[in-house]
């Protein structure tokens, strides 16, 4: 580790003298851990990041007028590189489920969960995965995903007859690892195997004033803030996790934000449409509700496969229809992708330079040259970081799948009172679900009185649920497997359908 005298060096040859203002008012032990903090910074490219930050902001502010006529070169994905859960062959669907499961058995697939934030939108101080939306069971987003890791590797076990396994890599920021591994180790790694769960950490990065200076959190502290979910590329190369998944026999990487209380994990028509379309990058999608709908958009962009922000679209582009009625720029990115990992090798190899860094403009608590606390009202601080999909560009073969958004998509991401994407909507979404599943299994659902239920074949987030039916990843993963339990059963709700559950009820 560098030496104090070697850190003020550098931090004055770069600009950035005010990081020791506060030094002699330290304690010894706070001393140290600031300077190993220090020590961990890439000194050497310090000055580029800071001065790099300022002119980016105010790049993105003179340009931001000129972003929509991006349009210009827009084209929707071709055709023959999509697939559809709506409007796809039956019988396609099912081969590549088929293909999905056979790789899945085959212990090629692995999960890679993006879970660098905290639940700070949620009002909440630790991370998302933790969170507890409220369903019957009380289930966190971690269960409810190591559950489905369980369910799909069973599967993939019953139809072809041999145990697997599917590795889950979790890529955390240091605000997040060392509460996720208390967390998974408090709850036993919820019935995974520990060596199979990988945790790993992204790389952290400084907050830097509009005018290009570091930004001290407290007078011993630098504001540090997780690089983007493209941080994720990096992180691979740092934690040695390519050849890990190259020993571990993986072959595909099927990659998805902590926040979506829908995934399916690894899921095996997406995973089996990319292998059979020889796909090296793939994006899950969902139509957009309607075109000022702020969801950024999976299309071409000079011949290039590419996620564009609704705010760069102009909205006569956006509201274009094709002959059946349709938006052309229909397929909302959900952050939900599949690479192989040659792909990713080859990301690492040679593209990680060339990889776009995005300007956030944020609300950063800092120590003024008094060493007063100050917590800003307005943004007064840049945080750079890349977008997991600003690999797209680099496939050689990129597929897109359209999913249904009732059953594939609904995240969380603030807290109740908001106008969308809060622990209620989450909630709901899957009650929703859990509700039409039991019914098209040939379930008659009950309300306390032991009234039957009607339920919708869809419904909208927005909306409660018909009923309080959770059935447990355990059980069904998608809806399979229900009607050998439910099929023509009456059931009283609330209702949890976990293994006890259905045991009780094939005994009847």
């Amino acid at each position: 580790m560098p030496s104090l005298q070697q850190i003020r060096t550098a931090l004055d040859g770069s600009g950035q003298a005010h990081v020791l203002r506060f030094w002699s008012e330290l304690s010894e032990e706070e001393k140290a851990v600031f300077l190993q903090e220090l020590g961990q910074l890439d000194l050497q490219r310090l000055e580029e990041h800071c001065q790099a930050a300022a002119e980016a902001a105010e790049a993105a502010a003179s340009s931001r007028s000129l972003d929509r006529d991006r349009d210009l070169v827009l084209e929707p994905v071709p055709p023959e590189s999509m697939g559809s859960v709506r409007r796809s062959d039956p019988e396609n669907l099912a081969e590549w489920e088929q293909e999905g499961f056979l790789q899945i058995s085959r212990n090629r697939v692995a999960v890679l969960l993006l879970a660098g934030g905290q639940g700070t939108r949620l009002g909440v101080q630790y991370p998302k995965g933790m969170y507890d939306v409220g369903l019957p069971s009380r289930k966190t987003l971690y269960q409810i995903q190591a559950e489905r890791i369980l369910k799909i590797q069973r599967l993939a076990e019953s139809r072809h007859g041999s145990k697997c396994t599917v590795p889950w890599y979790i890529m955390t920021s240091e605000f997040t690892l060392k509460p996720t591994q208390t967390f998974f180790q408090e709850n036993s790694h919820f019935g995974l195997e520990p060596s199979n769960i990988i945790m790993f950490e992204q790389r952290m990065i400084p907050a830097v004033t509009f005018d290009g200076k570091v930004i001290l959190e407290r007078k011993g502290k630098i504001a540090m803030a997780p690089d983007g979910n493209g941080g994720l590329y990096q992180a691979l190369v740092d934690n040695d996790l390519l050849e890990d998944m190259k020993g571990r026999g993986v072959e595909y990487v099927h990659v998805y934000c902590v926040d979506n209380i829908l995934v399916k994990m690894a899921d095996p028509v997406f995973v089996g449409f990319c292998v059979t379309k020889g796909a090296d990058c793939g994006a899950k999608v969902v139509e957009k509700a309607h075109p000022a709908e702020p969801v950024g958009v999976v299309c071409r962009v000079g011949g290039v496969p590419q996620v564009v922000e609704y705010s760069e679209i102009r909205p006569e582009t956006a509201r274009l229809r094709g002959p059946a009625g349709e938006l052309v720029y229909s397929a909302g990115n959900i952050c939900n992708h599949f690479f192989t990992r040659s792909f990713l090798q080859d990301v690492a190899e040679k593209f990680m330079g060339q990889l776009k860094q995005h300007v956030a403009l944020k609300k950063v608590p800092f120590v003024d040259s008094c060493g007063n606390q100050v917590k800003p009202t307005k943004p007064n601080g840049i945080k750079m970081e890349k977008f997991v999909f600003d690999v797209f560009p680099f496939s050689r073969s990129f597929v897109v799948f359209e999913v249904l958004r009732e059953d594939e998509f609904s995240p969380l991401k603030n807290s109740d009172g908001a106008a969308a994407d809060t622990p209620t909507t989450a909630r709901n979404a899957l009650l929703a679900q859990h509700c039409r599943w039991a019914t098209a299994a040939g379930a008659a659902l009950l309300d306390e009185h032991g009234n039957c239920i009607q339920t919708a074949s869809s419904s909208s987030a927005g909306n409660p649920p018909p009923a309080k039916c959770e059935i447990s990843p355990l059980v069904s993963n998608f809806g399979e497997g229900l009607e050998q339990l439910l099929k023509g059963k009456s059931i009283k709700t609330p209702f949890i359908l976990d293994e006890e559950a259905a045991e009780g009820l094939q005994a009847r």
